[in-house]
């Protein structure tokens, strides 16, 4: 569950929200769709990806022209937990909003941090995270994405912070090319399947398992490339995320797979 959503249907730049005291309107406002949501879907686990617009999108929202500064490339720019410790203030009203749905008895929810470059952010926003309260509840789970290739060379010292890991493959895939994977003239050379990106999916997914950590997929890679689905199975990944339209043939994908591995297939949806 994408918090980018809840913030664009506000309109508001959190920072003008807080400055003209609607700082409970954005608690609310979180918590209860959130909430919605966890509702339907328990016990089965939802997993809220906290705030990761970029700075040009949140200068498209109310007041926002006020609060961020023009970037030449806000892709890689003041994004993820760079932004939260740039602006705590609105990060900790995000874990608020969190914290009021496990404590309305949804604990099924589980939080996971975009945009993670440095061992040391993840390390205060997990003291944030604590300070609210939120791991005194037993089944909460803080995750982190992996998007960035400091991620890959150095999991090993993001592992103590987090109980799971998301590969982003799409922010990951141009990071590791350098490739804008919105530019038209190099969309044909951007590719998840290339031998630089499977190695550092490998390496995220090794460090991972070693560690004990489940390891998913996020992004549309394994939606638009069933190849892709079998070699990631191959790699020891925990879960895949894949649109609706895919799902079958995902499902197909995973058993290949499995079969080959000489891994007994498991129902959809056994993760």
């Amino acid at each position: 569950m994408r918090a980018e959503f809840l913030a664009l249907s506000i309109g508001v730049h959190p920072r003008k929200l807080i400055a003209d005291g609607g700082a409970e309107r954005f608690v609310t406002f979180f918590a209860e769709r959130l909430a919605a949501v966890a509702r339907v879907f328990a016990p089965r686990p939802v997993v809220y990806r906290t705030l990761d617009l970029k700075s040009n999108e949140y200068a498209g929202l109310e007041g926002g022209a006020q609060y961020e500064d023009p970037e030449e490339n806000p892709m890689i720019g003041l994004r993820g937990c760079s932004r939260y410790l740039h602006d705590p203030e609105t990060f900790r009203l995000e874990l608020r909003a969190v914290a009021r749905v496990l404590e309305s008895g949804l604990h099924n929810v589980r939080l996971m941090l975009p945009f993670v470059r440095f061992p040391r952010e993840l390390a205060q926003c997990r003291q944030w995270v604590e300070e609210e309260r939120l791991t005194l509840y037993p089944q909460f789970q803080l995750w982190m994405m992996a998007e960035v290739p400091s991620n890959a060379l150095m999991m090993e010292q993001f592992l103590p912070y987090v109980s799971g890991v998301s590969i982003g493959s799409n922010d990951l895939t141009q990071l590791i090319l350098g490739i804008d994977r919105d530019s038209h003239r190099l969309a044909g050379q951007f590719d998840e399947r290339d031998p630089a990106v499977l190695a550092a999916i490998g390496r995220i997914v090794t460090a991972c398992r070693g560690g004990g950590i489940p390891v998913s997929i996020c992004g549309d890679a394994p939606s638009r490339q069933p190849d892709l689905v079998e070699i990631l199975v191959e790699l020891g990944v925990s879960a895949l995320s894949v649109s609706a339209e895919a799902f079958a043939t995902t499902v197909e994908a995973v058993r290949r797979a499995e079969t080959r591995l000489g891994v007994t297939p498991r129902d959809a949806g056994d993760g």
